[in-house]
């Protein structure tokens, strides 16, 4: 396939895009505390850009730095000190061939309180002591400690309304004064860009931030001339577009990121927020305010599964949005429309659901993505799985460490110049990796990249390893692509794989390998200490995954609210059991991504399946189980017909043993060390591999 739509020039406004490939916004928080450019984020920009991504879009741009903050460090336009920095970003990505937009935002109800007022303070010691720097995220989970107590600041909003499910805990209804103020902001950022060589602006109108919030009934219940009717609601967006035009010029290239459905519906509260038709009124507005392109996306925090999707979701789910939106505006519309393959890109191109392929993940997982696409190698791309170890890293690493956030499937992220600058160290020497599951594989890829020979042992017919559980559960085939992927890189780096050969120590030694490392994986657990736990009717949870026992029609107790025990829930209802689960745990899925959580409870909770949270399982019988509250100490007996244990996974790390007393060194990863997901896999492996 040529992709011949895909790699045409399209113009928005005056600026030609040289493809219709756009990466679209993703903050990773790879800048520093006053809001420039590091070596490290522009050096991740450029390589997409040399990936052939023909328009560039970075992470959040905060326009003022007192209350717009989401993250200690990223991007500002807040003051003229940010032009030649951003200038020198400009310079460097339009060398290596893209053009670059620079997205405003400003978070509201949905930004941190701790972050009020205190960029301030953090910047100026920063930078002059910034060995103090991780101390002062160190502090963090304090911050958010007082936050979720309420002893914080209030962040800016429209108006008093409901918190956002994930946000500030406090919000106060922004003065007239206020919003004068933050669209003065806006327009002096813009002006900044464009004083830099920024190709263009976008405005953040999306994902339940600022400018949405105005634009919603539901966030947006003032009484003034910037809430009530529709016109009313539009005026904070439209005193920003137009003050934008008439600052920098109507030439000056100006998108906006919009909501084109906030998507209640979706959860059961269809009279909340806009819905579609609004989102069509909205964009014909902008149009007729001269915005030059509209970047189509949709929902808010309260609804995040429906703007950045779990791997559950269908490719093209909601390319929809961006047909119906293109079908009343004239002007190009951009969408990320949780799009995967070129062929599905080309392909909505073609059928006119828009006019520029947005992605933010494709091009974080393989930033060469549009490249191999170009060269007519689009079975080369590592595709994104919707893992969300981009999101959840992010989170954590950005608020709590300071650190940048990570992909499951590419460890190189931020690390671009110092990967690509690795020594070929390993030139004339042996490693085997034992295992080729996603640890194993990503091993032995980075060692190959270092120019050691690699063999993989795989005792199991097929790659894969745990992973192969994981993509059995309902709606998680994509998970696969994970090991696909990998295979189809190993083989071309040359990299031998062996499987149905089950390695031991005897067989590591006669290889005769400079470099050991062990991804065995894990078991699943079934602890000794129940009675009843080897009874016929018990079974693990990756048996029923992978389909080597079949309940139907019965009455099944999941002893486990983890994702496994979930997933395994999911499959059991699907084929008519009547399941309970159980865990000792208040919550269910505790430490889990919310996000992972919500979406298999929202196919759970309609086959009537219960949960009893705080039980601790005590025996097992022929018919049933007995349990007992953990607080309370009262015991129960639930009549079941199987148990199915969803416990966790113990490590498998016997061979480790057997080879040191060879004299053997070797290094666990992945599971075989500390069980985890895909993303804890493939970090643990890349960073061990670079050690060595």
């Amino acid at each position: 396939m040529a992709f011949e739509m895909l790699f045409s020039p399209m113009h928005i406004g005056t600026m030609q895009v040289k493809n219709r490939v756009v990466m679209t916004a993703a903050e990773f928080s790879l800048g520093q505390t006053n809001g420039e450019p590091t070596e490290r984020m522009i050096a991740y920009y450029e390589e997409r850009a040399k990936g052939e991504v023909g328009l560039i879009i970075p992470g959040i741009c905060r326009v003022n730095d007192m209350a717009a903050t989401s993250t200690f460090t990223q991007l500002s336009m807040s003051s003229d000190r940010h032009i030649e920095p951003m200038r020198h970003m400009a310079e460097r990505i339009h060398a290596a061939g893209a053009k670059l937009c620079i997205q405003l935002h400003h978070p509201g109800r949905q930004g941190y309180c701790s972050s009020i007022n205190s960029l301030p303070l953090i910047q100026p010691l920063a930078e002059r002591f910034p060995q103090l720097v991780p101390q002062l995220f160190k502090a963090t989970p304090l911050l958010l400690g007082l936050e979720q107590k309420k002893i914080c600041m209030s962040q800016q909003a429209p108006s008093k309304c409901e918190l956002s499910a994930h946000g500030a805990m406090r919000i106060h209804a922004m003065s007239r004064r206020e919003i004068k103020r933050l669209i003065g902001d806006y327009i002096d950022a813009a002006v900044r860009c464009q004083k830099a060589g920024v190709d263009a602006v976008e405005l953040h109108g999306t994902h339940g931030y600022m400018i949405q919030q105005f634009l919603s009934p539901h966030t947006n219940r003032r009484s003034d001339e910037y809430g009530g009717s529709f016109d009313n609601r539009m005026r904070f967006l439209e005193e920003i577009v137009t003050g934008i035009k008439d600052a920098c010029g109507k030439d000056y290239p100006l998108i906006v990121r919009m909501t084109a459905d906030e998507m209640y519906a979706r959860i059961g509260q269809p009279e909340t927020g806009y819905d579609l038709e609004e989102g069509k009124r909205i964009a014909r507005r902008l149009e007729a305010l001269g915005v030059d392109a509209l970047n189509v996306s949709s929902a808010c925090y309260d609804t995040y599964n429906y703007w950045l999707e779990p791997t559950s979701f269908e490719p093209g789910w909601r390319a929809y949005l961006a047909k119906e939106i293109k079908s009343v505006v004239g002007i190009p519309v951009i969408a990320a429309n949780f799009i995967r393959s070129p062929e599905q890109a080309e392909r909505q191109l073609q059928e006119g659901y828009q006019d520029f392929i947005g992605s933010a993940r494709n091009f974080i997982c393989d930033p060469y993505w549009a490249k191999k696409a170009k060269a007519g190698q689009p079975e080369t791309i590592r595709r994104c799985i919707g893992c969300l170890h981009c999101i959840k890293s992010f989170i954590e690493n950005a608020s709590l460490k300071g650190a940048p956030g990570e992909c499951a499937l590419n460890p190189t992220v931020g690390l671009e110049k110092a990967y690509s600058a690795l020594p070929q160290d390993g030139k004339g020497k042996r490693a085997v990796v034992v295992g080729a599951g996603p640890a194993g594989l990503m091993a032995a890829i980075t060692l190959r990249h270092r120019g050691f020979e690699v063999t993989v042992l795989e005792k199991e017919p097929a790659a894969g390893g745990q992973v192969n559980i994981a993509a059995a559960g309902p709606h998680k085939d994509k998970l696969h692509w994970a090991i696909e992927d990998m295979l189809t890189e190993a083989k071309a780096r040359g990299i031998t794989l062996h499987c149905g050969k089950e390695a031991t120590a005897g067989s590591i030694a006669a290889m005769g390998a400079d470099v050991v490392l062990l991804a065995t994986g894990g078991t699943a657990l079934r602890p000794q200490s129940i009675p009843g736990i080897n009874g016929n009717n018990v079974v693990t949870a990756p048996e029923v995954l992978l389909g080597k026992v079949d309940m139907r029609g019965s009455k099944v107790a999941v002893i486990g609210s983890g994702l496994t025990g979930l997933e395994t829930t999911e499959k059991l209802n699907e084929a008519g059991n009547q399941v309970v689960v159980v865990d000792m745990t208040k919550e269910v899925a505790p430490g889990a991504w919310f996000q992972f959580t919500e979406d298999s409870l929202s196919r759970i909770k309609p086959y009537g399946t219960k949960f009893l949270m705080r039980a601790k399982l005590l025996s097992i019988g022929s018919k049933g189980i007995r349990v007992q509250h953990v607080r309370s100490g009262k015991e129960k007996c639930l009549a079941v017909d199987y148990v199915v244990l969803a416990m966790g996974v113990a490590p498998n790390n016997a061979l480790q043993e057997q080879l040191e007393k060879r004299g053997i060194r070797c290094a666990l990863i992945g599971d075989a060390c500390r069980g985890g997901t895909i993303g804890n896999a493939t970090q643990s492996a890349f960073h061990t591999a670079l050690a060595i």
